[in-house]
């Protein structure tokens, strides 16, 4: 799921959003409640992929290629 940043031009507070890319874009800030959200251009690629667990996870192994449950 892509993550989306934002800049609200009335106040000028920044955030992220992960939204499908079928939502429609935030408009209202969350800081000032203003209706004045902005979609900024990133860079290409930033997406969060959900991982399956599948049990068998041993400490320290998942997030290092290491996790024999991803294998």
């Amino acid at each position: 799921m892509p993550i989306y940043e934002y800049r609200c031009q009335a106040c000028g507070h920044e955030l992220e959003s992960m939204q499908k890319m079928s939502d429609e874009p935030l408009t209202e800030c969350p800081e000032c409640q203003a209706p004045q959200l902005t979609k900024l251009m990133s860079a290409a690629g930033s997406f969060q992929f959900k991982e399956k667990s599948r049990g068998g996870c041993e400490a320290g192994a998942c997030g290092t290629g290491g996790c024999p449950a991803l294998q």
